[in-house]
């Protein structure tokens, strides 16, 4: 995968901390060119992954990208592991969902928290963007546009996708936004305070 690099004019995210929590759909792929760009910015970006986002993105992929451990499980030897995964959420300045499938999104909406993903964004003390991916008939459904309606409530940030083909070989609304789209509303949100630390997250 070419990376391409950040422009010299590009707003820096020094001293900020990102958490990239990417869910199991073929969109993920684009979420890596997202990843690259925070991390060319300045930014300490942590990436957590749920089990099916492996099988689409590599966590090896993200962890080259990030310079980080990716976060794929809550159970490791290490019994102090599933505290750490909760004390990210104390130094993340904001969490990003990407691409946030409909199971994720009933998951948050819900209070589901059963993986790394959805316990580490229900455990968050931030600004959470949500990037919803999927074929459209889901992204119409009842079910999601109340689970949608019920996050914008609690104030998460919705980024709605776009039209086009999907990987599912049909056409209409379900396509993730862009990855310098994407980029753009989470520099703004950051560039609006302060970063909580200057320090890297302890790893």
């Amino acid at each position: 995968m070419t990376s391409r690099s950040a422009p010299s004019d590009a707003p820096s995210l020094e001293g900020n901390e990102v958490l990239v929590c990417v869910c199991g759909g073929i969109a993920a792929y684009k979420v890596c060119e997202v990843v690259s760009a925070l991390v060319q910015r300045g930014a300490g970006v942590t990436v957590a992954m749920t089990p099916s986002a492996t099988r689409f993105v590599g966590p090896v992929t993200f962890q080259a990208l990030t310079g980080r451990k990716v976060l794929t499980s809550l159970w490791h030897e290490d019994a102090a592991s599933e505290v750490a995964h909760i004390a990210l959420t104390d130094f993340a300045d904001l969490v990003l969902v990407a691409p946030a499938t409909a199971n994720i999104l009933g998951k948050i909406a819900g209070g589901i928290a059963d993986e790394v993903v959805s316990t580490l964004v229900i455990g968050s003390a931030c600004p959470v963007i949500l990037v919803p991916a999927m074929n459209p008939r889901m992204w119409m459904s009842a079910a999601v546009v109340a689970n949608v309606e019920t996050l914008k409530k609690r104030e998460c940030r919705i980024i709605d996708p776009g039209e086009g083909w999907l990987a599912c070989r049909s056409t209409g609304p379900g396509r993730m936004a862009e990855p310098t789209d994407i980029v753009e509303s989470i520099t703004t949100i950051l560039r609006a305070e302060p970063p909580k630390r200057s320090s890297s997250v302890t790893r």
